[in-house]
């Protein structure tokens, strides 16, 4: 059994939902492509797939096994093309998604960078904070901060952010600053994109503070703004509160008992090569940028 070429037969059986179609595909008959599962599933000693006369499922053990094998499918292919592209210049157009906040601040001078270096290359730039299909929107790679559930993406990390507590230091100076997650119900708060619960990490284990806010916005920067005049505490990700941290208009609290920094992933299909212009992008994050927040 060639595992690789058993490997893309049981991820095509799974995406396309059935042994025939998966055999058009692949141009091979549905016995040669029915054996080479079997052989997969021998040799892993599980069943991946539940096949009745009528349809093709995933087991557990298959939905786990088809998220690694997509990505390992997508590094084989990713690495075929590096070896076989060596000598091509990103060319064409690279679309980038990224969050508002983040990609106002962080991505847009990084695609000047990139355009200033590849001259072959147009880009756009999509600022939004939800979460895009990136291949129905014609998406080439995304900037997305927090861990990842959508298993069909191949992921590169490049940052970590953590989400802290911050307030000016003129409430400090007349509220006290809360030593401990429990002392925020003295406080006055101000609630942003946490649904009126903020979590925590002590030395039992992860802790949940429920706020009762004077001040909710869907916005960091009004946010800030309101925690900056005074207003109370808020708390947002690191990159949001930076410039007033650095200014002195912030202090942060409570840094002891922040959660572990969520990464930062550049993502893009695995279904599709990665191209020489996505390649160029990731690799100029990497080698030109510490987005490392907090």
């Amino acid at each position: 059994m060639d595992r690789i070429d058993a490997m893309q037969a049981f991820v095509t059986v799974a995406e396309l939902r059935g042994f025939a179609p998966a055999a058009r595909r692949l141009k091979l008959s549905p016995s040669a492509v029915t054996r080479l599962v079997a052989a997969l599933e021998e040799h892993l000693g599980v069943r991946l797939l539940q096949r009745t006369t009528r349809s093709v499922t995933l087991t557990d053990s298959g939905r786990r096994y088809l998220e690694r094998a997509r990505r390992i499918l997508a590094d084989l292919a990713e690495a075929e093309l590096a070896a076989e592209s060596e000598r091509l210049q990103p060319a064409g157009r690279l679309v980038v998604s990224a969050p508002v906040g983040f990609g106002r601040l962080h991505v847009g001078p990084v695609m000047s960078d990139y355009l200033s270096r590849y001259l072959d290359v147009s880009a756009e730039l999509r600022l939004e904070d939800r979460q895009i299909n990136l291949v129905e929107d014609g998406v080439d790679c995304a900037v997305r901060i927090g861990h990842l559930d959508d298993s069909s993406l191949v992921a590169r990390q490049v940052g970590s952010m953590r989400r802290i507590v911050v307030g000016a230091p003129g409430y400090f100076k007349a509220h006290g600053e809360p030593r401990a997650p429990e002392a925020l119900a003295k406080h006055q708060t101000v609630e942003f994109g946490s649904a009126g619960e903020w979590r925590f990490v002590t030395d039992g284990g992860e802790l949940r503070v429920t706020i009762s806010a004077r001040f909710v916005t869907n916005n960091a920067d009004a946010a800030i703004q309101y925690a900056e005049a005074g207003g109370g505490v808020t708390r947002v990700l690191a990159y949001q509160a930076a410039e007033g941290l650095r200014a002195g208009r912030l202090k942060r609290v409570l840094a002891k008992h922040e959660p572990p920094p969520a990464p930062i992933h550049i993502v893009f299909p695995s279904s599709r090569l990665l191209s020489a212009k996505v390649r160029a992008f990731v690799d100029l994050v990497t080698e030109t940028c510490d987005w490392r927040f907090g």
